[in-house]
Parts: structure tokens; C-alpha cells; sequence
């Protein structure tokens, strides 16, 4: 085996437990696929766990977790790898979804809508029942061990005709929705995460949920569980409730000046 690339892996090993809430059934859902050996398409909004998530299963299946986070340059052999120059000789370097296929690791791709089309129609052989990825450069068709697993997420507030997935793609994967916690689940996430008293986190989350109803009135996506820890962990540091609420959160959903005036008023009708 490449001593390079069994060092590479290593370093995506999930060594210590990720802190988790399931909101439903979602843990069993993805243990049964990676048992029948399907590919996990996770569905939700910005910043509600769905990462999280993934490393809490890399964890519990003691498997390497290789996570690419996808954008419009992502190019097929950022995925599967290319030929490098080093001294006189061309040497190869698996790219992110070669090194999982090869070693058994889940491979997740996060925002997979945000990849060029002619990108992730690589996946399609290894999200059916043949398992494999051709990898044309070597010539090669590596053909995937049990132990690997293919994970993909996307948000679909941000869907739109020219960024979402082919049913061709959709249809290979089991589906999983993720939405915000309920309020007493998201109150201990941010309580554990945040490492604040429940009382506050529970005015964070009372927050959250109102900016979350400005989506109607033009705010993209209200405050995500993962700004509320932001926030928490500025007041760790000693600011002051309404700042770290302001560069925390707000500040991080719009620069629209009606917007992040309405949020200052709930601020200052919780805190």
C-alpha cells in the first residue's frame, strides 16, 4: 500500500465522538444504507448540522471521513486526481474521491449543486449498484470496497433551474431531510456547543426563530443553529449580549439596512 496515501487517510480518521442530537430516525437511516451499500444525499438549509452529522456517522462506522466542499471550479480532476511534475518524472496524486475509494473512506461531497454538471457525472457509476469509478488518466476502473460510502448535500432554498440535480443523479441516493431543530433540541445544541446556560441559549434560539419568519419578506435564510454557537461563543469571551447577537448573527444574514434594522428590534426585545 502507498505509505503517502495511508498517511493522507489517517488524517481524515474521526478519532474523537462529534457531539450529535438526531432529530428523528436520520442516524438509523444512514447506517442501514452504508450496510446495503448506498450513496446518502442530505437535504436542508445552511448551517443545520448536516456536516455535523456526517462526522458523527464517519465516527460510529470507524471510517475516514474526506469531506470537498464543491464550487463552480471544481473540475473532474480535483476529484479524481492528476499527474504531477516532480523532479524528471510525472507522478500521480489520487484526488479527494480516488484516496476514499481506494482506502474505504466516506467521501462527502458538501453543496454538491454548486459542482459543474460535467463534474459530478463522475459519480454516477459509484452511486449505482456497479460501485466503480473509471479513472481514464490510468486507465483504470477502481471498483469501491464495502467499506466505502458516498454522501452528498445541497440546500434547497438555493435551488434554482440552473443549480440543482438531474434526477438522474437525485434517483441514485437515499434522502435524508434536515431542517432546524426544534427549539429544546436547538436550545441544548447551543447550550453544549456554545457552553452557556440553558436560560440564554433559549433566548438565542427564541431569536432565530424570528428571524427565520423574515423569510417572507425578503431575508434569504434566517439565523442558522451553527451562528447561534457563534454568538455564544462571543459572549464566552466577555461582549455583551447585543453585540455578539449583532456580529454574530445579523451581521451575517443580510447588508439590506431594513432588514438589519428589524433584527436590532428583536434583539432588543429578547435581551
Amino acid at each position: 500500500m502507498d505509505t503517502s496515501n495511508q498517511q493522507r487517510i489517517e488524517e481524515h480518521r474521526v478519532l474523537v465522538e462529534p457531539f450529535y442530537l438526531p432529530q428523528g430516525n436520520e442516524i438509523e437511516l444512514a447506517l442501514a444504507a452504508s450496510r446495503e451499500r448506498l450513496p446518502l444525499l442530505l437535504k436542508g438549509p445552511t448551517g443545520c448540522g448536516k456536516t455535523r452529522f456526517m462526522r458523527y456517522i464517519a465516527w460510529r462506522l470507524n471510517r475516514p471521513l474526506i469531506t470537498v466542499s464543491c464550487h463552480d471550479d471544481l473540475s473532474t480532476s480535483d476529484l479524481i486526481g492528476r499527474y504531477l511534475v516532480k523532479g524528471m518524472e510525472a507522478v500521480w496524486l489520487d484526488g479527494p474521491l480516488t484516496l476514499a475509494v481506494r482506502h474505504g473512506a466516506i467521501c462527502y461531497l458538501d453543496e454538491i449543486v454548486e459542482a459543474r454538471k460535467d463534474t459530478t457525472v463522475v459519480i454516477h457509476p459509484l452511486a449505482d449498484d456497479r460501485r466503480e469509478l473509471p479513472v481514464e488518466k490510468l486507465g483504470m476502473i477502481y471498483a469501491a470496497p464495502p467499506e466505502f460510502m458516498l454522501a452528498v448535500s445541497y440546500n434547497p432554498g438555493y435551488q434554482s433551474v440552473l443549480k440543482d440535480l438531474k434526477p438522474s443523479t437525485r434517483q441514485r441516493f437515499v434522502s435524508l431531510s434536515f431542517s432546524y431543530p426544534r427549539p429544546d433540541l436547538e436550545g441544548r445544541i447551543v447550550m453544549t456547543e456554545g457552553k452557556i446556560e440553558e436560560p440564554l441559549a433559549a433566548r438565542l434560539v427564541r431569536l432565530a426563530g424570528m428571524t427565520r419568519s423574515l423569510k417572507d419578506s425578503g431575508l434569504a435564510e434566517g439565523a442558522s443553529t451553527r451562528l447561534l454557537i457563534q454568538a455564544a461563543q462571543l459572549l464566552r469571551q466577555g461582549l455583551d449580549i447585543r453585540s455578539a447577537c449583532r456580529a454574530g448573527i445579523i451581521e451575517s444574514l443580510t447588508d439590506d439596512p431594513e432588514l438589519l434594522e428589524a433584527m436590532e428590534e428583536m434583539v432588543q426585545s429578547i435581551f
